[in-house]
Order: structure tokens, then C-alpha cells, then sequence
């Protein structure tokens, strides 16, 4: 018979998050090396060679990724806290004027001190749960690193590279001297591109002890951060009364929502075909004149919107071009300043260019927009717990919501890479209830628009608490119970949806039924990760132009949906007076 709920996690990852806050209570850091065992017995489907003393490359190059690569082999010490604020009481008065570094697949702002020292804003315990596992993964593959770069043949060979392009022979020669596969050092090499040389090097040479220390860490402290998050939203559109409007929350990203309904992109086909051309990218070429020619079924404007990306990034001075066209449009976007990195679109539905739009809106009726008087807020999609901080502020700030709507990445374990999943029951870890609701998407909705993959409604889905926080084991229970798709955040939305709906705040291990629910709920997710696939383990891959399908179809169909409900109401006589 068909189960509702699963299985919770595991006893070994249960003890190793037990063991990772419990440490974190001290006012002091922590050395990451405590938790190695606790890390190692969990059996990580993401670090299945933590105790192999080869190294994992696969897992180290999963945790760069998501930690400050410019720096991060030389730090020593990783500070978290909520906000500004968080840091200057606890002694780090200055940390926004250190240097500022990225993470290439983890939207999280990192300072760093110049010397070993990195701070970073957490918007809920869902960050730590993501980066306590990443940094201990990090520690134990740059420790199998360190014992063998710092061998004198692999000393060697650094040595005469310092300050020398790597070529063939290099790699030859390290691999020799480390046991490291060849592939291994040059798949490190297209992520730390010239920089290969110098960061081996570091980790070569020093043996770093690596800590960490929670500044702070209560349900307050992460509900300030949220609230001084919204005060500068508000503060940025002071004419835009959020109490007196009808809303429409999307968590999707920066990029998606704001091409469909600008036209930006569109009118610039001409310069970004020029690009194209000069730039030499004859793949790129091939598939634009493939896509004229009809040759291909792939979407003329979805390779707008990918050229536009790469145009801007060897031309960042068209961005403030684009903002401000954006903004002629009702598109304001709010970038985030002083605590965790979450963007925000204000989209005034009645000042859109309904003749610029991306053609795959204009839906009947669309003239009927200028009557609205409905907001459209776009966040770029949280982590984990940050999603019910978010979504429960907003909802305290507005007059009313019309929808809710998230688009985000999943690994999926019955599909593809590409295919998008409809769930309408989502079992969430972090709560431990197991939501049943209406997803307002059908397959039919969203199939027309996708190209390459498959659209699969009714499913299952698990909100899992960390990507590192579940071994095959684990994924094969909720396998077994019907649920194929994995994510982080739909659980904490629906949280806060309860307490939309209901006068209390969410429970704990059960099953919550939200039928109940006068506004359209939407979830959509695209398949990033196959784990159950060798080499294709949750965000070990990069969709890049492929990946624009199934998120541009996505938000194409969650943007339908919004115009044909706020149609709805307006030829209803609903809108707002």
C-alpha cells in the first residue's frame, strides 16, 4: 500500500547534525576537524569517498564551487552571522569593507580579511545546514590533497609552473608524483583557471586547521535579518504602497521573470546577433541560423536571453542600460545590502509594454492589464528555511496575495536532466509534516512549452534539509515511498502557506492538508541532478544553453498563469479600487 510519509533521515545523519550545533553553541570557533567522523559515517550520497584515502574529486570540487574559490584554500577561519549588525556587536566592525569574493554555484556573500579570515550572512539555520557539511568536505579532500601535493617530486613540479602556463607535461608530471588521476587536476583546472598553480601551492603548503564560529544563531536573530531585508525593499520604492495592493509572489531568479516581461533582449537581436558573429562561437552561430531555419526545435528567444547573459558579461555596461529600460517597463530591481543575498523584482502589472512582451504571453485579454493595480514580487529563489522567513514577511507587509508561485532546481530520481516535475505532495524534513495541496499546474501547461525534456505531474517531492544531509540508502526509502523529487525549499513555502490559511502557526509531523487555500498555489521543478547517476549528483552539472528549456519554460508558465488570473479578477471586477 502507498505510504503518505517516509522514513526520516538516517540515526548517522541525525548524530551528525546533533553533533555540528551542539559544537556550534560555543562562543568560541570550532575546529571542522571534530566533525570528520560524524561526516564520514553519514555516508553522503555527495562524498561517497570521504574515507578512501584517494581523493574524492568529484566532492572537492562540489565544495569549491560553493565556497569563495579565489581564496578559500589559504582561509582558516569561517565566521557566520545574520546581519551587519550581528558582526559588529560581536567584534567585527568592518567586515562589508573587506574584499568582497563569490562563490561560482552558491549565491552567498563572502568578505574576505586579506589574510585567512572569511565572514558570510546566514538567513537561516538551512545555511548552516548547507555549509557545515560543504566546509568538512572541503577539510577532508584538502587534507588528502596537502599529504600529497607536499611530496617533493609534486613540490617539484608546482615549483616550476609558479610562474608558467601549465601544459601537457604538467599535468603528466603532478599526476606521477600524487597518484591524482590527470582528468582529476584538469577538471580543478577549468574551475581555477590560472590560478591552478598558486591554490595546488596552498594547499601544499600549509597544513591549515580549518574553524568556524556562529556569531549568533536564534529564531530571532534570523527574523531581524528578514525584517531589515524587507525595510530596504520598502525603502527603495516609497511610492509603492504594498498594504493597499494585491500581490503575486514568485521565488524563481534575477533573470527569468524581468527577459520574459521586459522585451529587453528581443529589441536587441540585431546587436546580440552581431555578438555572436564577432565573437567566433560558431556553435552558438550555427544553432541561431539552425534556429531560423527552423532545423531545430529550440526557442529563438530563450537564445536571446542566454546571448544576453554572455553579451553582458564582456560587457557589463549594458547592464545599467537594461535596468533602466527594465524600469520604463514597471521592472525595479532591488538588490539586497547589509544582510543575506536575496534579490527582489517589483513588478507593476499595469505598466508593462504588453506589446513587448515575450510572444509566448500575450494571452487574451492582455489589454486589460492597465486596469490592474496588482504587484508581482520576484525573489531570487532562497535556501531552505530562508523561504519561510521570506515568504511569511511579505505576506505581513501586503494587503493581500493572489498567487504563490516556485520555480527552483531539483535532482530528480526517475527523470532526466531537463525534465520538469509537478508535485502536489511534498514530505518536508524540516518540519516533518507531509503537505497535500492543489499545484494550480497541470502537465498540459507546461509540456507546449518545454522542448527537450518531459513534464511529469502528480509527483512526489522531499524537501530535504542539506544536500550533503542524505546518503542512497536514504534516497532509495523515498524512492520506494513514490517520492522522485528533491529539493530545498518547497516545504518551508508551504509552511508559511499554512499560517496564511490558518490562524496558528505550522505543526510538526503531520499531514497537512492545504486544499483549503483561496489563491493559486504553483510549484514547478526542473531536474538539475540525477543522483542515482554516476558523475550527476545533486549540482555536480551545469545546464548552461540547454538548461534555458526547462527554465524558460517554467517561468513562461508561471507568468501565463498570472496574467490569465489577474485577467480573471479584473474582468471579474475583483481588482483592487
Amino acid at each position: 500500500m502507498d505510504r503518505t510519509v517516509p522514513r526520516r533521515e538516517s540515526d548517522e545523519i541525525a548524530l551528525y547534525i546533533r553533533t555540528y550545533y551542539s559544537l556550534l553553541r560555543s562562543t568560541r570557533e570550532v575546529a571542522v576537524r571534530t566533525l570528520i567522523e560524524a561526516h564520514t559515517r553519514t555516508e553522503s550520497a555527495l562524498h561517497i569517498g570521504a574515507e578512501d584515502p584517494q581523493p574524492d574529486i568529484a566532492a572537492f570540487v562540489y565544495t569549491i564551487l560553493r565556497l569563495p574559490t579565489q581564496v578559500i584554500s589559504g582561509v582558516r577561519l569561517v565566521v557566520m552571522g545574520q546581519s551587519e549588525k550581528v558582526f559588529i556587536d560581536k567584534g567585527y566592525p568592518n567586515i562589508e569593507k573587506w574584499e568582497l569574493v563569490t562563490a561560482p554555484a552558491r549565491r552567498r556573500r563572502y568578505f574576505y580579511d586579506g589574510n585567512d579570515t572569511v565572514a558570510t550572512y546566514i538567513a537561516s539555520r538551512s545555511d548552516i545546514d548547507d555549509l557545515i557539511p560543504i566546509l568538512t568536505a572541503f577539510e577532508i579532500e584538502r587534507e588528502k590533497l596537502h599529504v600529497r601535493l607536499s611530496r617533493p617530486a609534486a613540490l617539484e613540479t608546482l615549483g616550476a609552473y609558479a610562474k608558467e602556463p601549465v601544459d601537457n607535461v604538467f599535468f603528466e608530471q603532478l599526476s606521477d608524483a600524487t597518484g591524482v588521476a590527470e582528468e582529476d587536476f584538469r577538471y580543478l583546472q577549468r574551475i581555477w583557471k590560472e590560478r591552478l598553480v598558486h591554490n595546488l601551492l596552498a594547499i601544499a603548503e600549509k597544513d591549515v586547521n580549518l574553524a568556524v564560529r556562529l556569531l549568533s544563531g536564534s529564531l530571532a536573530d534570523y527574523r531581524r535579518a528578514t525584517r531589515r531585508w524587507w525595510q530596504h525593499v520598502a525603502r527603495t520604492v516609497p511610492d509603492v504602497l504594498f498594504e493597499d495592493r494585491p500581490v503575486y509572489f514568485v521565488s524563481s531568479n534575477t533573470h527569468s521573470i524581468a527577459n520574459l516581461l521586459s522585451g529587453f533582449a528581443l529589441e536587441k537581436e540585431a546587436m546580440l546577433v552581431d555578438y555572436i558573429q564577432e565573437s567566433g562561437e560558431s556553435l552558438l552561430q550555427r544553432e541561431y541560423e539552425d534556429i531560423l531555419a527552423r532545423n531545430v526545435p529550440s526557442s529563438r528567444e530563450n537564445f536571446l536571453y542566454y546571448t544576453l547573459k554572455k553579451y553582458e558579461q564582456d560587457h557589463p555596461a549594458l547592464e545599467s542600460t537594461r535596468i533602466s529600460y527594465e524600469e520604463a517597463t514597471g521592472i525595479t530591481r532591488i538588490p539586497s545590502r547589509h544582510v543575506f543575498d536575496v534579490e527582489v523584482q517589483i513588478v507593476e502589472l499595469n505598466r508593462l509594454r504588453t506589446n513587448q512582451i515575450d510572444p509566448r504571453l500575450l494571452v487574451p485579454g492582455l489589454d486589460r492589464l492597465q486596469e490592474s493595480e496588482a504587484l508581482l514580487i520576484n525573489i531570487d529563489f532562497p535556501l531552505g528555511m530562508a523561504a519561510y522567513q521570506i515568504l511569511s514577511e511579505v505576506a505581513r507587509n501586503i494587503a493581500s496575495i493572489s498567487g504563490i508561485y516556485i520555480m527552483g532546481k531539483a535532482a530528480t530520481l526517475n527523470g532526466r536532466i531537463g525534465d520538469i516535475m509537478i508535485p502536489n505532495v511534498v514530505h518536508d524534513e524540516q518540519s516533518l509534516n507531509t503537505y497535500l495541496f492543489d499545484n494550480c499546474f497541470r502537465a498540459a501547461d507546461v509540456a507546449p512549452l518545454l522542448t527537450y525534456g518531459t513534464v511529469m505531474d502528480n509527483q512526489k517531492a522531499i524537501t530535504v534539509r542539506g544536500t550533503f544531509l542524505q546518503n542512497r540508502d536514504y534516497m532509495s526509502v523515498f524512492y520506494q515511498e513514490g517520492y522522485t523529487d528533491m529539493e530545498m525549499e518547497a516545504g518551508p513555502y508551504l509552511s508559511s502557506i499554512y499560517e496564511m490559511i490558518r490562524p496558528q502557526r505550522y505543526p510538526q509531523n503531520e499531514i497537512v492538508n492545504l486544499h483549503a487555500a483561496t489563491f493559486p498555489i504553483g510549484i514547478l521543478h526542473y531536474a538539475s541532478d540525477t543522483p542515482f547517476s554516476k558523475g550527476k549528483n545533486l549540482g555536480a552539472q551545469n545546464l548552461s544553453y540547454f538548461g534555458m528549456d526547462p527554465t524558460y519554460a517554467s517561468a513562461t508558465a508561471i507568468l501565463q498563469s498570472i496574467l490569465r488570473e489577474e485577467i480573471r479578477r479584473i474582468e471579474g471586477g475583483h481588482h483592487a479600487s
